[in-house]
């Protein structure tokens, strides 16, 4: 029996708190300031630009392109080891374990990105690759608790809460980075580029953003580790826990084929979701390649200020969406909801294919973004919990939710470095609406049951 009291306000308060740690992750590394620091380290040497091509692994990539490659092979590396621990995590009994070895592998690797150079980029990737193994490794236990913790009545409404409290607090950091980025006249180190010694006061002291987010993480998770139950199921692993694994995710798979609304359901967050993925690990660099932000060096800053702006005004409108969309599901329910986040999706999608070439363009986008971006992951979260049978075996079963979701990621972004690489990067946006469109026609064949209301 779970030794976890359901609805307890301590109980949800230290969860939902775990969003707030961590999503300094994606905010800032994958979406807003890494992205922008990426680009410029990879196209310049001190201060000149020295073109989008780098050599890397024995030949030639453009900078955004590989950027994709790595994350996706990242991605991969998660779906192969996350079902084999889930699976061991249950059968133990210890899943905070292994919430917080993945939490504490993916906060020193944010720090160990201060070190990440142009002239050393595949050493420097390493940490890149692993701080987002930990990001989404992490999450595998964590959403696993959610049915733990919360009757089915309440799911939304706490899954909601954990996305808002993640805007929150990662906004908040993404402020005090901006701030220490502003900074004038400090002297953080250095550099020599042909002979001469330059001092790297502009972009680089955005270094020291990633160990921000690192302390951050690991810091804030501390409340979550202190508070949250370890040990929801009394198992004895024995000799034979790493087979038990194995044999838990088979079934899993097996139990999912058997649940028509379950299994329909995966079907559409599948693709739905290797849209929403593929934008925000994409959006920045898509940004900084396709629209006109003029030239010359104060381009280049306002460029840079401009989307990470767009990135905050995403995150404060991700909270209100993560309510709006809880709102409609309990008006409605979750199906209606996820259907309309999915269809919004697509309109933004085609405005950006169309429409979107100047910088006005880019922030009506990045509003509309952060309206659904909440709201759909959110209710997606909740909507699988609620299919869920009665199981003690939760890990297990967000594992295999993690896998259909990296999966998708995976071929999402690798389709999109590879249209991008073949035609150009604002043709890779259709791939994205057929991905939505497919989400939402088979969104229309999940059965809207009571469990799902």
């Amino acid at each position: 029996m779970s030794s976890i009291i359901k609805n307890d306000k301590k109980t949800i308060r230290a969860w939902t708190f775990y969003d707030w740690a961590n999503s300094v992750f994606p905010l800032v590394i994958t979406s807003a300031i890494f992205p922008n620091f990426y680009e410029y380290v990879t196209s310049h040497q001190g201060k000149e630009f020295v073109g989008k091509t780098i050599h890397a692994f024995g030949r030639d990539f453009q900078n955004h392109d590989i950027y994709a490659y790595v994350y996706a092979f990242a991605l991969a590396i998660v779906v192969l080891i996350v079902p084999i621990l889930s699976g061991i995590a249950d059968y133990l009994g210890n899943k905070k374990r292994f919430l917080q070895f993945f939490c504490y592998l993916g906060s020193l690797s944010c720090m160990c990105l201060f070190f990440f150079k142009r002239e050393h980029i595949e050493l420097s990737f390493i940490p890149f690759i692993t701080a987002t193994i930990g990001f989404w490794g992490s999450l595998v236990y964590y959403n696993s608790y959610l049915p733990e913790i919360a009757s089915t009545e309440n799911q939304d409404k706490v899954s909601a809460k954990g996305f808002a409290l993640g805007y929150f607090g990662s906004s908040l950091l993404l402020i005090i980075c901006i701030v220490g980025i502003s900074i004038p006249g400090i002297k953080y180190e250095e550099e020599i580029v042909n002979g001469v010694i330059v001092s790297t006061t502009g972009f680089f002291k955005v270094k020291y953003s990633f160990l921000l987010t690192g302390i951050w993480w690991l810091g804030f998770a501390q409340y979550t580790f202190a508070r949250l139950p370890n040990t929801t199921v009394d198992k004895k692993g024995g000799g034979q826990v790493f087979t038990k694994g194995f044999k838990e995710i088979r079934n899993v798979f097996k139990d999912v084929m058997t649940r028509l609304e379950l299994r329909r359901f995966l079907g559409s967050y599948f693709f739905y979701n290797m849209g929403v993925q593929t934008v925000m690990v994409m959006a920045v660099l898509f940004a900084r390649e396709e629209i006109d932000w003029g030239t010359g060096e104060a381009a280049e800053k306002t460029k840079t200020s401009s989307l990470i702006i767009s990135i905050l005004l995403i995150q404060f409108l991700g909270i209100a969406g993560s309510f709006l969309f809880s709102w409609i599901s309990k008006k409605s329910n979750s199906k209606t909801g996820l259907l309309i986040a999915i269809a919004f999706w697509v309109f933004i999608c085609l405005f950006t294919y169309f429409i979107v070439h100047k910088p006005v363009h880019f922030y009506i986008v990045a509003a509309s973004v952060g309206l659904v971006m909440g709201g759909i992951q959110a209710l997606s979260r909740s909507t699988y919990s609620k299919f869920l049978p009665e199981t003690e075996d939760h890990a297990s079963y967000f594992s295999f939710y993690d896998v259909m979701e990296k999966l998708g990621m995976i071929i999402g972004t690798i389709t999109f470095g590879l249209i991008s690489q073949m035609t150009g990067m604002r043709n890779s946006v259709l791939a994205l609406i057929v991905f939505f469109v497919i989400g939402f026609l088979l969104l229309l064949r999940v059965p809207a049951t009571k469990k799902n209301k």
